[in-house]
């Protein structure tokens, strides 16, 4: 069949997701690997780089397993990630550390000490927040979960690791480096860590932004287009994964820009949900747009640095997942609780769209002994879907937002047929889910690499060619969104009333001070 199929990778929070993408961008074979978090303290969260690359071993057997002569047949493989991680490497792709990744938020005293200075506006100083505005079309939340704050941790807390630190990258990046042995990134990747300059004309490192910091551009990677290749697998990363030597890598996506482009939705201003671990909105637009008020901002993207818009809220199904910890999974076929559910606030891990505030915290409202384990999955669910239209309430007013009666959604909570109805009715539009929905990145990073090989034109157009006839729609329940009109109001104020309480209960702790 000659050189007709893509190994595109997905390295999410929780598991890795591995398909072979054929030139018409069917997920013709699919793999998964799951591996583990840790949390080893307040505000921690990390993972070992190694356990991801053994996940991309693991995964290419269960693939080879399935398609007969793989070696023969993949022309090339590409890797999309979560972001905001940082991994400090050698140079021979060790990790000196385990990864700190999105979730971990230890360093958010460090970040706020980074961008403070005179007057301050929104809790940054006002030059600092000014410049990085002008420059990067955003700032680093103050939550510490952005690179620049987890970097100067690992600077001043573990200065031996420091010292022996050749590049700090992100997740994708860091395979890329393995599989290669060259380290380079992704504008949208370098976006996030707030020391890429934006402007158009202008893309690239911003030795400004990195002096501020304290940092040296030298540990940082070289930035190049996802349809690019830095170089081909290396003899030792060829053995370990089982392909051949020199087989062509691309540089990939990060996972919002692949899910995006996975989702179908990539006209100007037309919007996609994910809904995972966490959950985002997010939509391509014609240039920069920037709410800094409420957390959110185009970023460049990895395919011709086109503008992205991503509003990220912390945790979603990370929420249900975790019910699902304390209660037992969940039993379809129990009867619906004959109360209202209680208001579940669904901050387990801080927010940031639309407050950008670390200190926020889960909660159940209103629980009474008329209350059981439905009323507390209902509600969860709930929440989750109430959050999404806080957020999306917002996104919806921007200039050039396209306002669409069909939202499509994706990611692995789509999965779960009463969220994307509790989202379908919350929101009063309808949600369309396409098949394998936990394959959207897989799909998207598919895309890029797909363009690289001269299979398409552009990857957009790679997109627009491919079928959508399958997708399943949810529609919005007229009374179910006057229910939700009357929840949303109460979530509001659950918020405004809460969140002074839950500050004062971060202060006390002593989590405020690094």
């Amino acid at each position: 069949m000659g050189k007709d199929l893509i190994i595109s990778v997905d390295v999410g929070t929780t598991s890795l997701k591995a398909g072979l993408v054929d030139r018409g961008l069917n997920v013709l074979f699919a793999a998964s690997q799951p591996y583990e978090v840790s949390y080893p303290g307040a505000g921690c969260a990390e993972q070992k780089p190694q356990d991801w690359w053994r996940a991309v071993r693991l995964g290419l057997i269960d693939l080879s397993q399935q398609c007969g002569g793989l070696r023969q047949r993949v022309a090339g493989i590409i890797f999309a990630s979560q972001m905001c991680g940082v991994v400090a490497t050698d140079e021979s792709a060790n990790p000196l550390r385990p990864c700190l990744i999105w979730l971990d938020k230890r360093a958010a005293a460090i970040a706020r000490e980074a961008m403070a200075g005179g007057p301050r506006v929104l809790g940054y100083g006002a030059f600092k927040l000014l410049t990085s505005l002008y420059f990067t079309n955003g700032a680093p939340a103050l939550n510490g979960m952005d690179p620049p704050a987890k970097m100067l941790w690992i600077k001043r807390h573990e200065p031996e690791v420091w010292k022996r630190t050749y590049k700090l990258l992100d997740v994708k990046d860091w395979l890329v480096f393995r599989a290669t042995g060259q380290a380079v990134t992704t504008a949208d990747v370098a976006n996030l860590t707030w020391m890429m300059d934006t402007r158009a004309g202008h893309e690239g490192w911003s030795d400004y932004l990195i002096n501020r910091f304290g940092l040296s551009r030298s540990l940082l990677p070289a930035i190049v287009q996802g349809t690019d290749s830095p170089g081909g697998l290396t003899a030792n990363a060829a053995a370990e994964l089982g392909l051949p030597e020199g087989l062509p890598v691309f540089a990939g996506a990060g996972d919002v820009c692949a899910a995006a482009i996975g989702s179908g939705a990539v006209e100007d201003g037309e919007l996609h949900i994910s809904l995972g671990t966490s959950s985002w909105i997010s939509g391509f637009y014609p240039g920069r747009r920037l709410v800094a008020s409420e957390g959110y901002a185009t970023i460049v993207s990895p395919v011709g640095n086109r503008p992205l818009l991503i509003a990220t809220q912390e945790s979603a199904c990370a929420c249900i997942d975790w019910l699902d910890r304390l209660t037992g999974p969940h039993d379809e076929k129990a009867p619906a609780s004959p109360v209202d559910p209680p208001m579940f606030l669904p901050w387990l891990a801080g927010e940031r769209v639309p407050v950008d505030d670390n200190r926020l915290r889960g909660a159940f409202l209103g629980l009474s002994l008329q209350h059981g384990r439905q009323s507390l999955r209902q509600a969860v669910t709930e929440g989750v879907a109430l959050n999404t239209r806080w957020a999306f309430q917002s996104v919806v007013r921007r200039r050039g937002t396209r306002q669409t009666p069909v939202i499509r959604a994706v990611g692995g909570g789509t999965e779960n047929r009463a969220l994307c109805q509790a989202v379908a009715d919350c929101l009063g539009i309808e949600i369309a889910v396409a098949p394998a929905p936990r394959m959207a990145g897989v799909r998207g990073a598919g895309a890029v690499a797909a363009t690289a090989l001269g299979w398409y034109p552009t990857v957009w157009e790679s997109v627009r060619a491919t079928n959508r006839a399958a997708e399943i729609r949810f529609l919005p329940d007229a009374a179910r969104q006057a229910y939700f009109d009357r929840r949303f109001a109460l979530f509001l104020d659950s918020y405004r009333r809460n969140a002074p309480w839950f500050r004062a209960l971060f202060a006390s702790s002593g989590a405020a001070s690094d």
